[in-house]
């Protein structure tokens, strides 16, 4: 079956970094577009980022030159490195893609931006 694991949330200062981990399995990895979401208390579900099965990628607005996502195929796995962190960025983060037109998502990690 499915299986979205994220790794890597934490406490961190502002202006520091964290990567985020999304360890995939059960899928052909390679074949598919996958994105990372984040939910502050209070908060809907949003996109922070995708990258496509061929590389390609998009951001939200507020994230665009501080994240990057990318992918490494040969261990199903995607990252999400973060710099210049803000209190704003405080959330859980959500790995995602959609298999058989279905939404899978990880458990989620805690980053939390705090001096």
């Amino acid at each position: 079956q499915v299986q979205l694991v994220e790794s890597g949330g934490g406490l961190v200062q502002p202006g520091g970094s964290l990567r985020l981990s999304c360890a995939a399995s059960g899928f052909t990895f390679s074949s598919y577009a996958m994105s990372w979401y984040r939910q502050a208390p209070g908060k809907e579900r949003e996109l922070v980022a995708r990258i496509t099965n061929t590389g390609r990628t998009s951001y939200m607005d507020s994230v665009k030159g501080r994240f990057t996502i990318s992918r490494d195929n040969a261990k199903n796995t995607v990252y999400l490195q973060m710099n210049s962190l803000k209190s704003e960025d405080t959330a859980v983060y959500y790995c995602h893609t959609v298999y058989r037109v279905v939404a899978r998502w990880g458990q989620g990690t805690q980053v939390t931006v705090s001096s």
